[in-house]
């Protein structure tokens, strides 16, 4: 399971199927780097359920 800015959703589809791999994922409004800590505290809270129910999904 990875986490990764909406940016990324075409590179890691085009890596997972190079790889014949496709890993449970989640994706952020992108960008990150620029975000203050309370903007990223925002953004894992919202990605937070989304996160859990992949760690623990069968």
């Amino acid at each position: 399971m990875f986490v990764a800015s909406n940016e990324f959703v075409e590179a890691a589809r085009v890596q997972g199927a190079a790889l014949g791999f496709e890993p449970a994922a989640c994706y952020v409004p992108h960008p990150i780097q620029d975000r203050s800590d309370e903007e990223i505290r925002v953004l894992a809270d919202a990605a937070f359920e989304d996160i859990l129910a992949q760690i623990v999904a069968p």
